[in-house]
């Protein structure tokens, strides 16, 4: 089953936080690639820095500044820096049930959990080693964690398939191809579970959210001009999908990079926020995490920074 999503454009329901993070004097984020939001409303941010632009392009040569930056959901406060020197090309960020971190670095191939303050707790991949077996992966993009601990992998820049695992990093299963069909993939950008268990897929070259069973099996997409090309895809805990449309623009004139709040029957509800780098707007939206107070936060890599909306006027 296809679902078009279209929408009246209603008059917003959220507004840009201003002054939201708060970051210290001189400080400059780059790239942000991922964003989350874990229980504390802890804001965990995962950037290139301003530096990695100059970093060699070699296996080896990692950013030198803290890539992770954990910000205050409230107050936008700095809180907590790490993760110096141990990426060469963050991606995604996501934190579990237990406040743990699970991180993909796209270039080495490799999946990481790391603790809430930082420390490294297992690693999923073989540095460098590009493949499509249990033990490896090929650009993997993102990951979401199920109420019983095991791990769902969008393995998308190079690889088109989902991996799964169970919470001790032991391969499950896998599915997935090049193509557009269902079930096929071409550039898995990010995944999701719902409180179901059911996996939401951003099919980032194909221009749609596919949803699966726990198992793998196809449920449906939603395909449509107003949901755009999903780059990321959250699910609230107000059983809401949030959708960041974030790049891929045409060259004259850009016309999308929206912030879209979807039930799960694929019906798109809200829109806002449209392309530029004025505030609340999105230049390549990357990455979209929804806090338990229902703010939504989208890291922009383009725009090197991460907004924060709130519900209301």
């Amino acid at each position: 089953m296809r679902i078009d999503g279209q929408t009246s454009a209603p008059p917003a329901g959220y507004h840009l936080v201003r002054g939201w993070p708060r970051l210290p004097q001189g400080y400059v984020l780059g790239q942000v690639s991922g964003v989350t939001v874990d229980s504390h409303n802890h804001v965990f941010v995962f950037h290139r820095t301003a530096r990695s632009s100059r970093i060699p392009p070699k296996l080896d040569g990692t950013i030198p500044d803290a890539t992770v930056l954990c910000f205050d959901g409230d107050t936008g406060a700095l809180v907590a820096q790490w993760g110096a020197g141990e990426f060469r090309l963050p991606h995604g960020i996501t934190a579990d049930r237990e406040n743990n971190l699970w991180i993909t670095e796209r270039e080495w191939h490799q999946v990481f959990k790391y603790s809430h303050e930082g420390k490294l707790l297992l690693t999923l991949g073989e540095r460098g080693v590009l493949a499509s077996d249990g033990r490896h992966f090929g650009g993997p993009s993102g990951v979401a964690v199920a109420r019983d601990g095991s791990i769902y992998v969008s393995d998308g820049y190079d690889n088109s398939r989902v991996a799964k695992f169970s919470s001790s990093g032991e391969f499950l299963f896998d599915w997935g191809k090049k193509g557009s069909g269902p079930g096929e993939f071409d550039l898995v950008h990010a995944v999701a579970l719902d409180a179901q268990g059911r996996v939401y897929v951003a099919d980032r070259g194909n221009a749609r959210i596919q949803v699966f069973t726990p198992e793998g099996k196809f449920i449906t997409e939603w395909k449509s001009p107003a949901l755009g090309r999903p780059w990321a895809v959250a699910i609230g805990s107000d059983g809401y999908a949030y959708v960041v449309d974030g790049g891929d623009q045409k060259l004259s004139p850009p016309d999308r990079s929206h912030i879209l709040k979807v039930d799960l029957t694929g019906k798109i509800l809200d829109q806002w926020s449209s392309y530029g780098n004025y505030d609340g707007q999105i230049y390549w939206g990357h990455d979209i995490a929804v806090g338990r107070d229902g703010a939504v936060y989208v890291g922009d890599i383009l725009g090197q920074r991460v907004q924060k909306f709130m519900p209301g006027p």
